[in-house]
């Protein structure tokens, strides 16, 4: 039985050696933040909707989501009032989590986040993705989002609804974009996959998608005036908003691409929404970033497809310096004094 004792002892020497790995790893913030999950109901369904935020509680390495250890105060108390608002939509077959360390960064720096993992459109669950209105049913589930910050949930009067930013990555930053007046010519899709079959067309050929041959179905996109600023990375469907699809945005939009991504080609895409947007855009390119180098650095479990990035580029450094960025960019647009300007 001697041999069972020692399997027993280095067992336990190999958990406690993770568990300390993991807390030594775990994501923390420069400030205090907050964590819970809330359900949200949608016109497609219900929402698990991750939200941090600025918290007087104390932090603590337990919460492990998504393959990370997070350092946070779970379900802990709110600080502060009149907290602005960011809003992140993830790309297809992502999650909340796929942006967590921009969240936390955020939420350091006074914000309240909040991230729905799209109901049919996520690692766990692609059931929609053959849907004609996917991409409408992820702007209508951010709205809902947004609804239940500002209204149902319990800490919404903490915050302003007059400060609200929203973020995406590729099918995401297509989402904010028709959020924020996009209006994409959804019949474009079939015409440029005929001729252009880049990533998002063989995905939704992978689907039997019907749009690859009718915009029927698709959807109305509606703009939702509550947000003021945006910020898009590696922005997907970026052709269907040719020919004017952004005539209709007012407020300012920082756009980020990365120099090595093949899945979301700069030229049909990037390149097409920042010609769009003209002077209402700050744009960033970011050297050796492919389009997974936009997702959060990788935790513990994370599959080695979205932690590998083109060779010398440094994911970590990339996001520090480009959180920064975005934060001064939400600072600068959803500021009381920007609020007050941009009001109707």
């Amino acid at each position: 039985m001697k041999w069972l004792k020692r399997l027993a002892v280095v067992f336990a020497i190999v958990v406690v050696a993770v568990v300390a790995y993991a807390a030594s790893t775990a994501r923390r913030s420069a400030n205090p933040v907050g964590f819970q999950v809330a359900r949200v109901e949608s016109p497609g369904g219900p929402l698990a909707v991750a939200i941090w935020y600025p918290t007087s509680g104390t932090p603590l390495p337990t919460t492990f989501v998504g393959g990370t250890l997070l350092s946070v105060a779970r379900d802990g108390a709110v600080a502060g009032k009149g907290l602005p608002v960011v809003l992140l939509s993830h790309g297809n077959g992502g999650s909340a989590l796929s942006h967590v360390d921009l969240a936390m960064d955020l939420a350091s720096a006074g914000y309240v986040v909040a991230a729905p993992t799209h109901a049919g459109d996520n690692y766990a669950d692609q059931s929609r993705q053959a849907s004609p209105a996917i991409f409408n049913q992820r702007a209508e589930q951010m709205r809902a989002t947004l609804d239940y910050v500002l209204k149902a949930w319990p800490n919404a009067s903490r915050v302003d609804a007059q400060r609200v930013g929203s973020y995406g990555l590729s099918a995401g930053a297509f989402t904010v974009l028709t959020l924020v007046g996009g209006k994409p010519d959804m019949a474009a899709i079939a015409a440029h996959c005929s001729q252009t079959p880049e990533f998002i067309c063989k995905a939704l050929d992978y689907v039997k998608s019907p749009l690859l041959t009718s915009a029927e179905g698709a959807g109305a996109f509606v703009a939702d005036p509550r947000i003021r600023a945006a910020v898009v990375a590696a922005p997907g469907l970026g052709f269907t908003f040719a020919h004017g699809g952004l005539a209709d945005v007012r407020v300012p939009v920082q756009v980020w691409s990365g120099d090595r991504d093949d899945t979301v080609p700069f030229a049909t895409n990037t390149a097409i929404v920042l010609q769009g947007l003209g002077s209402r855009a700050e744009a960033h390119r970011i050297a050796g970033a492919s389009h997974v180098s936009f997702l959060a650095p990788c935790g513990l479990l994370k599959p080695p497809a979205f932690c590998v990035d083109p060779a010398g580029f440094d994911r970590k450094a990339a996001h520090a310096a480009m959180n920064a960025d975005v934060i001064r960019f939400f600072d600068a647009n959803l500021s009381p004094t920007a609020a007050v300007a941009a009001a109707p």
